[in-house]
């Protein structure tokens, strides 16, 4: 793996970052943006709707995303190990 190694964290590091700046947009961009946000959502306000509930769901997708990229790089890199591809 030692040919993967700078690959593998490359990668690694692009997902992390991309998957920050969605976490960053979820949290502080609505925040940031909440008067702009001001119309109703089923019976909310939409600023107060995804502060409470959209951000926690973006954020379970944010888990639940680079779970699955980390699993699709490391069976990547351990069949490049084995020399499968």
């Amino acid at each position: 793996m030692d040919e993967a190694d700078p690959r593998y964290w490359r990668t690694n590091r692009r997902i992390v970052a991309g998957l920050l700046l969605l976490w960053f947009a979820a949290s502080f961009g609505v925040a940031w943006f909440a008067r702009e946000l001001s119309f109703a959502f089923f019976g909310w306000p939409f600023s107060f709707w995804v502060g409470a509930q959209g951000a926690l769901l973006v954020f379970l997708l944010i888990i639940g995303a680079y779970a699955a990229a980390m699993n699709r790089i490391d069976a990547a890199a351990d069949a490049a190990e084995r020399g499968d591809g």
